[in-house]
């Protein structure tokens, strides 16, 4: 439920912080006196369309901030962390921009919206009003007449019948280029199998191309290294022979050179096991000239295959077994289209069906719900008001196959028009009050705003709409602005709205209303002044509204 709503340098209002309670809250005040901005305030703050002349005079923005309590409510996922409750939050420049947070997060305004549909319904003549929804009607609809379960099983089989469509539809373009694309599949596969490739290959071959492009240079150098340490005759190896003679004679003087002696002895054996590897590794360099042109044409090989299937062997290897399975399918597609058609055929007959039913239910609800809303109408000095749900055949979606619009006239010999025609905010919030009165037991939406409700009734029916406004906020919290002290009598908590000057400003002010200043309210309501009579009279009425509770 909401929970506080706070106001900054909107309108005339200056900073305003308000607190509600469970149950019916009621806002009252002279003509003018602020009631409708709050409305518009909360407005906003659900998301609602704002512009920049809202800002008050002088300031450089507004901002509305509504705190709900959410416990039981079902809402969208926004990838926020709401266990601990709401925070709707809306700025608005005076420039004419716009920004929104839930929970101290930036969200979009389709965001906020989304969000605020969920938890508030306005119904007056604001922006805000699901009452004016095609889509909504058959949402009442449809609650009215426990018709969630059938209409959740038309929209799970329109699903699968869109699935199907889609596979059959991919399928058959698939059978119109299958022989090309068969022939294109079998000719890539045998392309990549004659080719025999290994996953280190092409490693391999670039490293053998190399040492092939540089045979000439590799012999030249090997032979080089290979005569200076061993083939010459004044090569490494003999040198060193000389080294260990000399040394050999020092160390039979001074044994300290013994350790040299030992080094040179240990790199004699080491330089003649690489001068002869030396030998080997020339030799290696001795191959057929052919071979590197074998070498470059399989590396041209691989870089065709490469350029077709992807970069890698694993690539190409990945491809063809991609390959092998796609032309598998396409060799059984036949079969599987066959397959999915009848399946198709099955499930759009089950569709139809399904929705032929919802829509002869539907018919049979919507007669059952004209003559409950006439009922209350008769309640809320609509005795001459007719109701209409009009359903009409469309095309088949996941809702089924019907459009339902409500209509609505309040005069006798006139046809029922669409409630957008409905020039009334007063006429509209009432018809919103015989709905919702009707669908309070099943209707999700935790949080009711009736914007006068109460214009161009008076009497017996505003005692009437007081007692179903009373018996709605047993299952809803319920916010009325009012001038009928009927109405404000029967209120769980009681607000005030006043016009104020200070200085050359204007600002308005909310106060909290409990037993006798409550009671001096709505004497006022009654008589437009306290007096005696009018006080006496608002207690039997505030003494009634006990028995409302009853």
């Amino acid at each position: 439920m909401l929970k506080e709503l706070r106001i900054k340098n909107l309108a005339i209002i200056d900073d305003l912080r308000l607190r509600f309670e469970a149950g019916l809250n009621v806002l009252t005040g002279e003509t003018g006196a602020g009631k409708s901005i709050l409305v518009d305030a909360l407005s906003l703050a659900l998301g609602s369309r704002a512009q920049s002349d809202l800002v008050r005079s002088g300031e450089k923005e507004a901002i509305i901030q509504a705190y709900f309590e959410i416990d039981g409510i079902r809402m969208p996922d926004i990838g926020l962390d709401i266990s601990e409750g709401l925070i709707l939050r809306r700025y608005i420049s005076a420039s004419g921009k716009s920004k929104a947070y839930i929970n101290d997060i930036m969200v979009s305004m389709q965001s906020l919206a989304e969000i605020g549909k969920k938890l508030v319904d306005i119904h007056g003549q604001h922006e805000h009003q699901s009452l004016l929804s095609l889509d909504m009607h058959r949402e009442f609809l449809d609650a009215f007449g426990r018709l969630k379960d059938d209409r959740e099983r038309i929209s799970a089989l329109y699903t699968e019948v869109s699935l199907l469509k889609e596979e059959v539809t991919d399928l058959k373009q698939k059978l119109k280029d299958r022989a090309q694309r068969i022939d294109l599949l079998r000719f890539q596969i045998q392309e990549i199998d004659s080719a025999s490739l290994k996953i280190d290959e092409k490693e391999k071959l670039l490293e053998e191309k190399a040492i092939l492009s540089n045979l000439s240079k590799l012999n030249e150098l090997a032979e080089t290294a290979y005569s200076m340490i061993y083939g010459d005759d004044d090569s490494c190896i003999e040198k060193l022979s000389v080294i260990i003679s000399k040394v050999k004679e020092i160390a039979a003087i001074d044994q300290n050179a013994n350790d040299i002696l030992s080094m040179l002895e240990e790199a004699n054996p080491l330089i003649e096991d690489a001068s002869n590897m030396l030998r080997r590794y020339k030799n290696r360099y001795d191959l057929e000239p052919a071979r590197l042109e074998e070498v470059e044409n399989r590396l041209d090989l691989i870089k065709k295959l490469e350029k077709k299937y992807g970069e890698g062997m694993m690539n190409i290897i990945n491809y063809k077994e991609s390959a092998e399975k796609e032309l598998k399918s396409l060799e059984i597609i036949d079969e599987r289209v066959e397959a999915l058609e009848s399946e198709l055929k099955i499930k759009e007959e089950m569709l139809i069906n399904a929705a032929r039913s919802l829509s002869g239910k539907r018919q049979k609800t919507a007669l059952m719900m004209k003559d409950l809303i006439e009922k209350e109408f008769k309640e809320l000095a609509f005795s001459d008001a007719q109701f209409l749900v009009d359903l009409k055949e469309e095309s088949l979606a996941p809702h089924g196959i019907d459009r339902v619009e409500f209509k609505f006239t309040a005069n006798l010999g006139e046809p029922p028009k669409p409630l957008a025609k409905i020039a009334s905010g007063g006429e509209l919030s009432r018809v919103m009050l015989a709905l919702k009165s009707i669908l309070s037991d099943f209707d999700s939406i935790p949080v009711l705003i009736f914007d006068e409700v109460d214009a161009g009734i008076g009497g017996k029916t505003a005692h009437s709409v007081a007692r179903k406004l009373k018996a709605l906020s047993s299952k809803h919290q319920v916010l009325c602005t009012t001038h009928l002290p009927q109405i404000a009598s029967v209120g769980d908590f009681h607000l005030k709205t006043e016009k104020k000057q200070k200085g050359e400003k204007v600002y308005v002010e909310v106060k909290e209303l409990k037993d006798n200043e409550r009671m001096k309210e709505i004497a006022r309501m009654l008589g437009g002044t306290i007096t005696d009579v009018s006080l006496k009279h608002a207690k039997e009425l505030l003494e009634r509204a006990i028995l409302y509770e009853r």
